[in-house]
């Protein structure tokens, strides 16, 4: 059931957001070769906590052990964080993270290079950060939620690229996964029509190689079948009457 918001409810969202965007820019700040996905967790959790009211959502969330999901190269997404994990130069790395802040969550993640990347990774990268930009453009009252998938599958075609189309963003708010789903691919004008008082979650999972993925053994890490590198960008955002707004922005 889609559970529209007030402004008062947007507004909570907003502080829990900023919170969350500087968490994800302490982590940008944080990574390094040598580091393991361990500490980068830890670094999380103390800041979150530092925060009045604002909680690490996903630690426990359907079980999960880890305040962050943290996932290097093949890994698309849910990375367990792990003290033996450490990170090498040339490594791309994505970290997805969630606030529970006075009641109501909000979802966002980056990815970014460890020391220096080759020219092929950084495209990579921008391309499913600028996928992103264009769904949230998309994301206009009145348009659908195919209008968002659109808008980031012709962004990541252009560029020679493929999403991970078995997962996909989804609403947010007083649950961390609400209705819609939200996926990256789709058909303008199909869909749930956008609403002012709806939040969510657009997160681009572009696949340097094919779309196939396969989940390991651990039942939480969400990799790619031919084992190639993947990028993750996500913001929580509110449609109003005025347009898109982003709330996990710094």
């Amino acid at each position: 059931m889609i559970q529209l918001k007030s402004e008062r409810e947007i507004e909570v969202m907003a502080e829990g957001g900023r919170i969350l965007a500087a968490t994800l820019d302490l982590l940008r700040r944080s990574v390094k070769p040598g580091m393991s996905t361990g500490e980068l967790d830890q670094i999380a959790a103390q800041f979150v906590a530092s925060h009045a009211g604002a909680v690490a959502a996903f630690k426990g969330l359907y079980g999960f052990p880890g305040h962050a999901c943290i996932s290097i190269n093949a890994e698309i997404v849910h990375g367990i964080p792990s003290p033996t994990r450490v990170l090498k130069e040339g490594d791309l790395i994505s970290l997805d993270f969630g606030v529970k802040y006075q009641g109501y969550y909000t979802d966002a993640a980056i990815t970014v290079p460890v020391g220096a990347i080759s020219a092929s990774d950084q495209k990579l990268l921008d391309t499913c950060e600028a996928s992103l930009q264009a769904g949230i453009l998309a994301a206009q009252p009145g348009n659908h939620i195919g209008d968002i998938g659109a808008a980031i599958a012709a962004v990541v075609k252009a560029a020679g690229f493929t999403t991970a189309d078995d997962l996909v963003g989804h609403g947010v708010g007083t649950g961390p996964h609400e209705d819609p789903q939200v996926p990256n691919f789709g058909k303008p004008k199909r869909g749930q029509r956008l609403v002012a008082g709806l939040t969510i979650a657009i997160e681009p999972m572009v696949n340097a190689g094919g779309s196939a993925t396969r989940t390991l053994s651990d039942n939480w890490t969400v990799v790619t079948r031919d084992g190639k590198r993947s990028a993750h960008f996500e913001h929580t955002v509110a449609i109003t009457e005025r347009g898109p707004r982003i709330l996990t922005a710094a």
